[in-house]
């Protein structure tokens, strides 16, 4: 037997060890935001400006939008394999095309996502887009990400590259792109309005920032 052990206790957890020496598990206070991939940029520049230093990101890969199905099981199994390294989890979805599926998911699991349909609602504010949503049924919309991925993840998978002549089957009913602008950045206009050019739609830009996901993030960043 080892000097100072006491066989008959059972050891203490590591969390409460470190706390009665006066050290905080390095787990305390920290949160974890699991992401869609499109919204690294938008997350990393917002950690950036509020100095949220403790917070970490984990992002899927972004094209799971092209398998809605996907979503929910990808998220649960990042949720249960980082969850017991942090004091709380968040993801950083939106139902995306899931069914309401990724939300019972969440539930289940404990943490909370972020409300609304998809990030066209929640960039623009959920209560805007869902007042607007009524005019705008022949809207394409297309956000920073999407805009630089246009080709990847828009003219590509929809096959335009290859059937240019499926364009007006595909988008015959919208009226205009909509792009939704994360940041003030002429060159991604300029792209943005050739992406409409090459759909055949009327080009809007609207400003939207970071809408509800930064208020989201605040909240709970705290």
């Amino acid at each position: 037997m080892a000097i100072g052990v006491d066989a008959e206790k059972p050891a203490l957890p590591a969390d409460e060890v470190l706390a009665r020496e006066g050290l905080a598990p390095a787990r305390t206070g920290r949160l974890l935001l699991i992401a869609c991939g499109a919204l690294a940029r938008e997350i990393l520049d917002l950690k950036a400006a509020n100095g949220w230093t403790h917070i970490d990101l984990q992002c899927l890969p972004a094209n799971l939008h092209l398998w809605p199905d996907r979503i929910t099981l990808a998220v649960e199994e990042a949720v249960r394999a980082r969850r017991d390294d942090y004091e709380s989890v968040f993801v950083v979805y939106a139902d995306c095309g899931t069914g309401g599926l990724l939300l019972r998911k969440c539930q289940e699991l404990g943490v909370e996502m972020v409300e609304g349909p998809h990030c066209y609602s929640f960039f623009e504010g959920n209560a805007g887009f869902a007042a607007r949503a009524e005019d705008e049924i022949t809207a394409f919309y297309l956000t920073d990400f999407l805009v630089r991925q246009f080709d990847a993840f828009v003219w590509r998978p929809m096959g335009l590259d290859r059937h240019p002549e499926l364009r007006d089957m595909l988008f015959g009913n919208y009226t205009k792109l909509v792009y939704q602008a994360q940041t003030e950045d002429p060159a991604l206009d300029a792209r943005a309005q050739d992406c409409a050019r090459r759909l055949g739609l009327a080009y809007e830009r609207r400003f939207t920032g970071y809408g509800d996901l930064a208020t989201t993030l605040a909240r709970v960043a705290r």
